[in-house]
C-alpha cells in the first residue's frame, strides 16, 4: 500500500506538470483566454495538494486540511469557469466566491466548532460536485451543430469524477473510517483512480483547445485580412454549398457581385493607405444593410459579392439599392480630405440551367455589373436573360450551283 507523504506527493507532482503545460499554452495563445482559467485551477490544485502534506508533517493541528479543501473547491471552480469562457458563456465570479466561501465555511464549522469527519466530507464533495455539475451540460451539449470531441470526453470524465466523489462520501458518512492520516488500501485505490481522472479532465481540455485553435486556422484561411469579411475561397464554398442545396429543393438564391468605382484613381491619388481605408468602410456600411444570413466576400481588389439565401432577383434588386442608399448617404456627408465611395452593384439570381456551377452564377452577376457600368455607375442592374428565340422555318434546299455563287 502507498504511504500518505508519497499518495500527497503524487498529487502535487500531477497538478504541477499540468499547470506548467497550460502556462506554456497560454503563453503561446494569449487570445485563448480559456487557457487562464484552467492554467488558475492547476496550480490552485497543485498548492491545495501541497498544503494537505503539511497534515503529515503537523498532525496535531487540522489548519492544514482546512486550507487545503479551500483551495481544491477552488480550482474546480476555476476549471468551469475555463468550460464555461470556452463556450463564449457570461463568467460568474460570484459563484466562484459564494461555493468556495461556503465550502471554507462548512468546513471550518466541522473541524473547529464541531468535529466530523462525516460532516466535512459531505461538504467537500457538495462544494466539488457544484461546479462540475453546471459545466456538464456545456461539454455534454452541441454548439454549432456538433459535439466537441474533447468536450465529450471530458463532460464523461466529470461523470465518473462527481461518482467517485460521492461513493467516497458515501462511505465516509457510513463509517468507512476514513482518515487523512492512515489510508486504507480502497482509499489509496480512490485516490489514485481520483489522479488520473484529473489528468484525463485535462486531456479533455487539451483537446478542446486544439480543435478551438484549428478551427480558428480554418477561419482564418477563409477570412480576408484587410476587411475580416470571408474572401474567394469562401465565397466559393459557400455558392456551391448554396447552389446545390437549391438544386435539390428547386428554391433559388440570389447573389450580388460589387465593384467599387474609380478605386484605381483613390489609390493613385490619396495612396494605397486610404484606398485600404475605403475597402474597411465600405465593408463596414454594407453590413449594416444586410439581413441574418446574409454573407459578405471580397473576393480581390475592388471586388465583392454578397450571397443572399433563398433570395429571388427581387430581393436581391432591394438589398442593392439599400447598399446604394447607405454609400450615396455616407457620399454626401463627406468634407474636406474625407473620400466618397460609389459602387455599382449587378444582381443576378440561380436558376435550375445553372445547376451546381457556381461560376455560371458569377458569370451572370458580372454581365449585370457590367450594364450597371455601362449605364454611368453608381447605381445596379439586374440580369434576366432574354428568352429563346424561336426557330426559324427550315428553307427549301439550294442547288449545288446556288453554293457555289455564295461560296
Amino acid at each position: 500500500m502507498l504511504s500518505v507523504p508519497t499518495l500527497w506527493t503524487v498529487f502535487v507532482i500531477n497538478f504541477l506538470a499540468l499547470g506548467l503545460i497550460w502556462a506554456y499554452v497560454m503563453r503561446c495563445y494569449p487570445s485563448f483566454e480559456a487557457a487562464r482559467f484552467w492554467t488558475g485551477s492547476a496550480f490552485v490544485a497543485a498548492a491545495g495538494a501541497a498544503m494537505a502534506t503539511l497534515r503529515v508533517i503537523f498532525p496535531d493541528t487540522l489548519v492544514p486540511l482546512l486550507f487545503a479543501g479551500t483551495a481544491l473547491i477552488l480550482a474546480i471552480c476555476l476549471a468551469s469557469m475555463g468550460v464555461q469562457k470556452f463556450f463564449d458563456r457570461p463568467l460568474s465570479w460570484r459563484n466562484t466566491l459564494l461555493i468556495t466561501g461556503l465550502g471554507t465555511i462548512g468546513l471550518w464549522f466541522f473541524t473547529f466548532v464541531h468535529d466530523s469527519v462525516p460532516a466535512r466530507m459531505t461538504v467537500f464533495t457538495i462544494a466539488q460536485t457544484v461546479p462540475m455539475a453546471l459545466s456538464l451540460k456545456l461539454l455534454l451539449s452541441r454548439h454549432e451543430g456538433r459535439v466537441n470531441p474533447g468536450a465529450r470526453l471530458a463532460g464523461i470524465v466529470t461523470i465518473l469524477i462527481m461518482a467517485l466523489l460521492v461513493i467516497r462520501m458515501i462511505g465516509a458518512v457510513a463509517g468507512g473510517g476514513f482518515s487523512y492520516m492512515h489510508f486504507s488500501p480502497l482509499q489509496s485505490v480512490v485516490v489514485l483512480v481520483l489522479v488520473f481522472l484529473s489528468m484525463a479532465l485535462n486531456f479533455g481540455f487539451l483537446l478542446m483547445a486544439m480543435d478551438h485553435l484549428r478551427n480558428e486556422v480554418a477561419d482564418l484561411a477563409l477570412l480576408d485580412d484587410l476587411t475580416g469579411v470571408g474572401n474567394r475561397r469562401y465565397l466559393l464554398q459557400r455558392l456551391t454549398e448554396e447552389c446545390m442545396r437549391s438544386e435539390r429543393s428547386g428554391q433559388p438564391f440570389a447573389l450580388l457581385v460589387i465593384d467599387l468605382d474609380g478605386f484605381k484613381g483613390i489609390n493613385d491619388t490619396h495612396g494605397h493607405a486610404a484606398g485600404d481605408a475605403c475597402l474597411q468602410h465600405f465593408t463596414l456600411m454594407a453590413q449594416t444593410r444586410l439581413r441574418p444570413g446574409d454573407m459578405l466576400a471580397r473576393t480581390g481588389g475592388d471586388e465583392f459579392c454578397i450571397v443572399l439565401p433563398s433570395s429571388t432577383l427581387r430581393e436581391g434588386a432591394m438589398i442593392a439599392r439599400r447598399v446604394l442608399e447607405v454609400c450615396r448617404a455616407d457620399a454626401e456627408q463627406c468634407t474636406g480630405n474625407d473620400i466618397p465611395i460609389a459602387v455599382s452593384i449587378g444582381v443576378a439570381q440561380w436558376s435550375r440551367e445553372m445547376g451546381a456551377y457556381p461560376d455560371r452564377l458569377i458569370a451572370a452577376a458580372d454581365h449585370a455589373l457590367y450594364d450597371a457600368k455601362k449605364a454611368g455607375r453608381n447605381g445596379f442592374a439586374t440580369y434576366d436573360p432574354a428568352p429563346p428565340l424561336a426557330p426559324e422555318p427550315a428553307s427549301a434546299p439550294m442547288s449545288d450551283m446556288v453554293l457555289r455563287k455564295r461560296a
